[in-house]
């Protein structure tokens, strides 16, 4: 079975999304179902086939979270040091645009880029893998091929 890396508060984020789906958002889908129920003719109660296709997102959800956790691997990045590896903050600049961003290089699970988690296996991350501050990656992606030169590396 295939470990999945996590750092410690994508850990903990998604064994609260977990938590909450189990006692708050499950016992309350049932509770909608049997309402629902009351209502009569189940063929034709939209309230209830609502609640039965919201009841499958919940538990596929639950399914999945309860896969991650089990496989994660929690990696604590402040025990690192050095060129950017998993769990790196990394400051970018683009060297066309000159705008600079600032990255967490997380497992897949947690990433998202609006928060500035970014996916390892994601092409920018697996370029920025290995290399020190000063250092310039090209990176190619659908709209062409962009550098970036890391500014500054922190493991927190």
């Amino acid at each position: 079975m295939e470990k999945l890396p996590l750092t410690r508060a994508g850990q903990q984020i998604l064994d609260a999304e977990l938590r909450k789906l189990k006692s708050e958002e499950r016992p309350a889908i049932i509770r909608a179902i049997a309402e629902a129920r009351e209502h009569g003719d189940l063929s034709e109660n939209a309230e209830y086939h609502a609640a039965r296709e919201k009841q499958s997102f919940i538990e596929g959800r639950i399914k999945e979270l309860e896969s991650v956790l089990a496989r994660a691997e929690v990696i604590d990045p402040t025990k690192f040091s050095g060129s950017v590896k998993f769990g790196a903050t990394v400051k970018i600049i683009d060297e066309d645009t000159e705008e600079e961003r600032i990255y967490q290089i997380v497992g897949e699970p947690e990433a998202d880029l609006e928060k500035g988690l970014l996916n390892v296996k994601s092409p920018l991350a697996r370029a920025l893998i290995g290399k020190d501050e000063g250092d310039s990656v090209d990176v190619r992606s659908p709209g062409g091929t962009r550098s970036y030169e890391i500014l500054s590396i922190e493991f927190k």
